[in-house]
């Protein structure tokens, strides 16, 4: 399912509806929540429960944007619909057309496409002003050789789907004979929504430093960012998000040029009315460079770290700001959260996975999508994550403690893969419920 929701401006109408991932459900109780009634604009029907009981919902094509925004707005003017979000980062650009044809709060349609496009996006932040690695685009073997060669981009370099997410085809390489087969993974990497897999490749100077993301809700033109993010991730070519951590607090100074290269980075995609996914490296001389920035909120559960260690409903507030109303961004709890995701050790056949922690007191959320006899694989994206838990607390230190005993406590065991079309052919894990 593709994400979509919207609401009327009479009576309260929205519409929505990824099955696929938690933000979208989270987004659909929220509105059911509230009183609203959930549309959904979905690539198929619905297979299983919904996550809120859906007024009506329109089968749409992705891969033809332009007929799809015909469809999404022909059906929300007969539904007298008054809003339209999506959590899906594939839908963001065709989100604001859809806000454009209807006169709805959302982002600037002329720039969206900077957003989703890593090849526009270090374009129109470097004119903006914005600190971001050197970038090329490559579509073919030629421009590939001449950004490889470029004594700009240098060794080690990033190099990554232009239309990708979730780190999917995003593989550091050290030097020239990893560099063709990296490409090649990048190319076949394909997004799951919107046609937009054939956007070519894009080859980026490696920035060192620590990873953060950072969480902002803007809402006419105007931006608060609710926290930053300290991020985990695997060593070695692919970089997978293992963690999540906030709100870090970083010295004053630092925080202040993060801010004001993330908020340039937001104006520059055309974030006017919505969340962003801000991703940023600092060095060790506090200086910050932003990577990408997604206009979505951050996925991997950064909403529900946000609920429990500050207090801020960030699914409500997304539906106040699409409604065009005052939405609610002030910190009302000063705790602190953090995300751990499991993953397999090697590709093969799940045979045991053991002493998971349990729901309960500063444990508010657990999520497996992972069984026994699953076919899993080794991290080289979010969505080959095993599954995950939340820990909160009001100490950051004893969170974070807390977190890594549980983890350490987990046990995953796999088996070699069965003999092709044999007795015990293993069944690939669901892989929609831990992306992003």
């Amino acid at each position: 399912m593709a994400t979509w929701r919207t609401t009327s401006r009479d009576r309260p109408h929205r519409t929505a509806a990824d099955a696929a991932g938690p933000e979208s459900a989270a987004l659909a109780r929220a509105a059911a929540a509230r009183g609203h009634q959930v549309h959904a604009a979905t690539a198929e029907a619905a297979g299983r429960e919904p996550a809120a009981k859906l007024a009506g919902q329109v089968i749409i094509d992705f891969t033809r944007p332009d007929r799809a925004v015909e469809q999404i707005t022909a059906y929300a003017r007969r539904h007298g619909v008054g809003a339209v979000l999506t959590v899906n980062e594939y839908l963001t650009e065709l989100t604001s057309l859809v806000c454009a044809e209807l006169g709805l709060p959302g982002n600037d349609p002329h720039f969206a496409h900077a957003a989703r496009n890593k090849a526009a996006m270090a374009r129109v932040l470097a004119e903006a002003g914005v600190r971001i690695p050197y970038t090329r685009l490559a579509r073919g073997d030629g421009e590939l050789h001449d950004a490889l060669h470029d004594r700009q981009v240098g060794f080690p370099c990033a190099i990554k789907p232009a239309a990708g997410a979730g780190s999917a085809g995003v593989i550091v390489v050290t030097d020239l004979d990893e560099a063709t087969p990296a490409a090649n993974a990048a190319r076949s990497a394909h997004p799951t929504d919107g046609g937009a897999g054939h956007a070519g490749i894009v080859v980026q100077a490696y920035a060192a430093g620590t990873e953060y993301s950072v969480e902002s809700v803007t809402q006419d033109g105007a931006t608060t960012h609710l926290a930053i993010t300290r991020k985990a991730t695997t060593s070695g070519p692919c970089r997978v998000e293992t963690g999540h951590s906030l709100p870090v607090c970083l010295p004053s100074a630092t925080e202040a040029a993060v801010h004001r290269e993330v908020r340039t980075a937001i104006r520059a995609v055309g974030v006017r009315n919505g969340a962003s996914h801000t991703e940023v490296v600092i060095d060790l001389a506090g200086r910050c460079t932003v990577i990408e920035i997604a206009a979505r909120l951050g996925a991997g559960h950064i909403g529900i770290l946000l609920q429990h260690a500050l207090g801020i409903d960030v699914f409500a507030a997304l539906l106040d700001v699409a409604l065009g109303r005052p939405a609610a961004l002030t910190p009302t709890a000063r705790g602190h959260a953090t995300v751990r995701f499991i993953t397999s050790p090697r590709t093969g056949r799940l045979t045991s996975l053991s002493r998971l922690p349990e729901q309960g007191p500063g444990v508010p959320f657990v999520r497996w999508r992972a069984a026994v006899g699953d076919l899993v694989h080794a991290a080289t994206a979010n969505t080959d994550r095993l599954g995950c838990f939340v820990v909160t607390g009001s100490d950051a230190d004893e969170v974070e403690e807390r977190a890594d005993a549980l983890g350490r406590q987990i046990q995953v065991q796999v088996g070699p893969l069965p003999a092709v079309g044999g007795p015990g052919q293993a069944k690939p894990a669901r892989t929609a419920a831990i992306a992003g």
